[in-house]
């Protein structure tokens, strides 16, 4: 069911959809005319900012097709982005399209179509194909480019449309992007992962590391800048490996000293690094840079040696707090986040002790904490040792009381201070406010009016409320 890709140029791969774009525009035309009015698409995303990312993308081509966004699924096109890192994330998907076929068979012409890492497994494809006929468009993450040509499949030829490839090395430029928000924006550096952790299917789902060219992603940097990005992000399943796969490899480290120059760029975050490839040089760049926001995620997972083996992590519990020390040495304000897994099959309790006394020294600005979920395709589904729920649930609630007192402590430092803020938004409870981020990621909400969004102002700090904080603007 999973097909190898044909050979194709990078830079073919949009350009030989053109004449299927003509078309696709064509047929939304027409449909317009028929119904007498605009025809609407919906796109709802699931999982991480790389699903957002090309979520985008199909915004964008969708828009160029003619069609309208809506807010809901009672859209003429329901597209669904789908996530896998978690099995309950499979059943969200069919539990949504069971919704989605009582509307259907109201609305006979409604197209429904799914895309992103569940279609990248063959079990879940034969159970679309026999269970939910009515499903017109599936692919996965490997092609979503090749919407246009998916889309006139469908619609032509009036039946099921399903194209997965089980990996790629194609990287599609100069796609269409309908972005969320006109001053900051994602940009995938690279695509795919390469470190077979045995709790993660992404892998499985993402294909092999492979890194963008770094000219298409200064350019694509140099046109947001110019069109009023301010903030950006850039995106990989481990950032720093980037440029390995290159025909001449260019170091992460490199990447951003050449994107540090762009013109009109203030800030540069940057997802995920793995502890295991984080080098000195990345190091020595963000200290001396000027636009790299102080915050660095740095997954633990575990802060047992013993587990991260079985983890495959590749490093240990002494080796990141060596790693950690060298981070705090030449940045002291560095913002630390992390994820934590609790209850990897065969953990002890001597084993999660070793976690909290990680969290201890380290003392992150704040964790993304997990039960350990058992997914299906992965060496450690297969694991003998699965740890009781009721044992692993005290553990987890232990540490994330602990996680969540040690953040509070770390936002306090900062109360009264003047520091600046990126203002993103109105403040969705309270009008009068607005909200925005500083540079560690700590969300801040301030008196001032929607001409402030996108831009960064100084903001005094007045109240430290446990994660987030109450200021005014500084002139």
């Amino acid at each position: 069911m999973l097909y190898n890709i044909a050979e194709v140029k990078d830079e073919d791969a949009w350009e030989a959809q053109s004449s299927y774009l003509s078309r696709a525009t064509e047929l939304v035309r027409e449909a317009e005319v028929a119904c007498g009015r605009k025809r609407t698409f919906h796109i709802e995303t699931f999982g991480c900012q790389m699903n957002a990312h090309d979520s985008e993308k199909l915004s964008g081509i969708l828009l160029l097709m003619g069609m309208e966004e809506s807010e809901d699924d009672s859209a003429d096109l329901v597209l669904y982005n789908t996530c896998t890192v978690r099995e309950n994330a499979n059943l969200k998907i069919y539990g949504r399209l069971g919704y989605l076929k009582a509307m259907k068979e109201k609305q006979p012409d409604k197209i429904i179509a799914l895309c992103g890492c569940m279609m990248q497994e063959e079990e879940e494809i034969e159970r679309i194909k026999k269970k939910y006929p009515f499903v017109d468009i599936v692919f996965g993450t490997h092609n979503f480019y090749e919407f246009p040509e998916l889309f006139v499949q469908s619609v032509e030829e009036k039946r099921q449309v399903i194209r997965i490839y089980k990996d790629s090395s194609v990287v599609a430029e100069n796609l269409p992007r309908a972005r969320k928000y006109a001053f900051k924006s994602g940009v995938n550096i690279m695509y795919g992962c390469n470190n077979f952790c045995s709790y993660c299917i992404v892998p499985y789902v993402r294909g092999r590391e492979k890194s963008r060219r770094s000219e298409d992603i200064l350019k694509e940097i140099k046109d947001l800048a110019e069109d009023g990005v301010v903030e950006i992000m850039l995106l990989g399943q481990n950032v720093n490996s980037y440029g390995k796969t290159l025909p001449t490899p260019v170091s992460f480290a490199s990447l951003l000293k050449q994107v540090e120059e762009i013109e009109g760029i203030e800030r540069i975050r940057f997802m995920t690094s793995h502890p295991k490839d984080l080098s000195d040089d990345l190091i020595d760049v963000m200290a001396h840079s000027q636009k790299i926001c102080r915050h660095l995620h740095l997954p633990l997972q575990s802060g047992s040696t013993e587990i991260l083996k079985k983890m495959n992590r590749h490093y240990t519990k002494e080796s990141y707090l060596a790693l950690v020390d060298k981070l705090r040495d030449a940045m002291p304000d560095l913002a630390i986040t992390t994820d934590i897994i609790v209850g990897f099959p065969g953990e002890t309790e001597e084993d999660f002790a070793q976690t909290m006394e990680v969290v201890e020294k380290v003392r992150y600005d704040s964790a993304f904490t997990f039960i350990y979920s058992k997914r299906s395709g992965t060496p450690a589904a297969k694991d003998p040792a699965q740890v009781p729920e009721e044992v692993v649930k005290e553990r987890f609630d232990r540490l994330l009381a602990r996680v969540q007192t040690i953040g509070a402590e770390k936002s306090m430092a900062y109360e009264g201070q003047v520091l600046p803020v990126l203002c993103e938004s109105v403040n969705h409870q309270d009008p009068s406010l607005m909200t925005g981020r500083l540079d560690n990621n700590s969300v801040v909400h301030f008196k001032g009016s929607k001409d402030l969004i996108g831009k960064i102002v100084s903001v005094h700090l007045k109240e430290c409320r446990g994660f987030y904080y109450i200021g005014d603007t500084v002139s």
